[in-house]
């Protein structure tokens, strides 16, 4: 079933859910993070956070709701990364991130030739150092990060057939490449926003629309690790908002400013943490200390010990799961690769959530 820790020394396992319980019970300001999931155990996080009045916040919160706001307030074309395999004659790679956010890109996408057996042709804007040698067939364009911004502003001024002053790029590198783009018949443009600002992905989403006028072009935005999106979906039908969202006053609230962990821990407004990371052994790197519960896959190494530690299965390792799937943009259901007894984050929230005081928590 796994093992369990009270601070740090080895307890049973029904001894750390009935701590949990007792410091979840006397706390008044609790917020569940992290959140590295599937959606079972999303389902059951939130649901805890509703009975006690904390927020919520995932570990990768900053990129999903960078995208999320483009979608909101400028629209956002995408398309999903099997329809962009089959189709997509061009692809446009951007920063650095994408092959490190999704390691199966090359011999998912980028590799492989399109359904018709043609060659795609892939161009990559600052790429950074030596990154652009992990697809051997990317012409890269640029190549320091922080120009970016005004290459993608550049280049969305040719291909609307405005000039464009001074830039670190040539103009017949701009031209050739806003010409490569517009001959397209299926372009896709592929970013992370785990390193893009809104602003950034905004003029990328732009460029997609322009591009849009001659030809056909989409995006293709990467999902966050640890399941980001798979949580993102259940906080939306759970919720109506996505995660940064507090319980406090008895409904859902959504605040990305409010409710984001790091920030309620730093200003010393939470009193309480329960931390969840099942996909890997992540630990928040916050300065201030914090009452920790922390519910975590084996092997994570935290600064100091949490007041209680349990040992979790690894969703579609150690358990079945149902998870965000990259490749097809839907839930899936994954089947466990190596089934253990290691109790999983879900059913471990639920004994927690059952040894609460039927009173539930303490508020101001």
């Amino acid at each position: 079933m796994g093992h369990a820790w009270i601070d740090g020394r080895l307890v049973a396992l029904h001894a750390a859910i009935s701590e949990a319980a007792n410091l979840i019970g006397a706390c008044r300001a609790p917020v569940v993070a992290g959140m590295g999931i599937d959606v079972a155990g999303a389902r059951a996080a939130i649901m805890l956070a509703q009975r006690i009045g904390a927020a919520i916040d995932h570990m990768h919160s900053e990129a999903v709701l960078r995208d999320l706001a483009v979608r909101r307030e400028a629209g956002m074309m995408v398309t999903i990364a099997s329809e962009a395999r089959q189709r997509a004659d061009v692809l446009l790679l951007i920063g650095a991130d994408p092959v490190a956010v999704w390691p199966q890109l090359r011999e998912r996408l980028a590799g492989l030739p399109t359904a018709d057996g043609k060659t795609r042709r892939i161009f990559w804007l600052c790429p950074g150092s030596g990154a652009a040698r992990q697809i051997e067939t990317a012409q890269a364009i640029g190549r320091r990060p922080e120009h970016l911004p005004v290459l993608l502003a550049a280049l969305r001024a040719r291909v609307a057939g405005r000039p464009v002053g001074k830039t670190p790029h040539p103009p017949r590198v701009l031209d050739g490449l806003a010409a490569d783009l517009c001959r397209a018949r299926f372009g896709v443009a592929v970013w992370s926003a785990a390193q893009l600002d809104a602003l950034t992905i905004e003029m990328l989403c732009g460029l997609v629309n322009d591009l849009n006028r001659e030809t056909r072009f989409s995006g293709l935005a990467l999902p966050a690790a640890d399941d980001a999106l798979g949580v993102l979906e259940a906080c939306g039908w759970m919720t109506g908002f996505p995660m940064r969202t507090g319980f406090a006053r008895g409904y859902p609230e959504h605040d990305p400013w409010r409710f984001d962990a790091r920030r309620l821990v730093e200003s010393g407004e939470a009193d309480c943490i329960i931390w969840i990371s099942a996909y890997g052994a992540a630990t928040p790197q916050w300065k201030r200390q914090v009452p920790t519960i922390a519910l975590t896959a084996p092997g994570a190494s935290f600064r100091r010990a949490p007041r209680v530690h349990i040992e979790v299965g690894r969703p579609g390792s150690d358990h079945d799961a149902v998870e965000h799937c990259p490749f097809t943009g839907t839930l899936v259901a994954v089947p466990a690769t190596a089934p253990s007894d290691a109790i999983s984050a879900e059913d471990a929230i639920a004994h927690i959530a059952a040894a609460l005081p039927a009173a539930g928590v303490r508020r101001c």
